[in-house]
C-alpha cells in the first residue's frame, strides 16, 4: 500500500452513485452497477464505506493505492473489497470517498487501484453500522453490475 500526498482536482470530483442496499437476514447486500464492470467495482467498495457512514461528510485529502490479485472474478472482487476493508479497521482508519481502477486485469485477475478520502474521525463523521467481514455468500458479478453480502 502506498500513500500519495498530491492530488489533482480531476482526482476530487466524486462519481455518482451508483448502489443499492437490498434487505438480507442478519447481513447486507449491496448492489452496485456502472457503466463497465470496473466502475461497478469502485462503486461496490464505496458503497461499503457508504454505509458505515455519511459518505458525503468524507473528504478527499490523502490517496491510498491498493494492488490486489484473485484466482476468479469472485475472489478478485472479495480480495479488493477486503484489502480496503483492511485498510480502514485495521490499519489506518482510512475511508475512502472515491475508488478509482487504474489497472483490471481480467486474464490474470489483478487490480491496482487509489482510494481517495480521509481518516476516519467519529467528530466529523457519523458512526454508522460496523462492517465485520466481506462474504462469498450469494455473491454475484454481471457485465456491468455486482451483489456482495457484507457482514455487519
Amino acid at each position: 500500500m502506498e500513500h500519495t500526498s498530491v492530488i489533482t482536482a480531476e482526482e476530487r470530483v466524486i462519481p455518482e452513485a451508483k448502489y443499492e442496499y437490498l434487505d438480507h437476514t442478519a447481513d447486507v447486500q449491496i448492489h452496485a452497477w456502472g457503466e463497465t464492470l470496473v466502475e461497478a467495482f469502485e462503486q461496490c467498495v464505496v458503497a461499503m464505506f457508504a454505509y458505515m457512514t455519511d459518505i458525503e461528510t468524507v473528504s478527499i485529502d490523502r490517496c491510498e493505492e491498493v494492488e490486489v490479485e484473485g484466482t476468479d472474478l469472485e475472489s478478485l472482487l472479495f480480495q479488493f473489497m477486503n484489502e480496503f476493508l483492511y485498510l480502514f479497521s485495521a490499519e489506518t482508519f482510512f475511508i475512502p470517498r472515491k475508488v478509482k481502477i487504474i489497472e483490471f486485469d481480467r486474464e490474470n485477475f489483478k487490480i491496482k487501484a487509489r482510494g481517495y478520502g480521509e481518516t476516519f474521525d467519529l467528530d466529523k463523521h457519523p458512526q454508522g453500522t460496523e462492517v465485520k467481514a466481506i462474504t462469498y455468500s450469494a455473491m454475484q458479478i454481471h457485465e456491468k453490475e455486482v451483489f456482495v453480502i457484507i457482514d455487519i
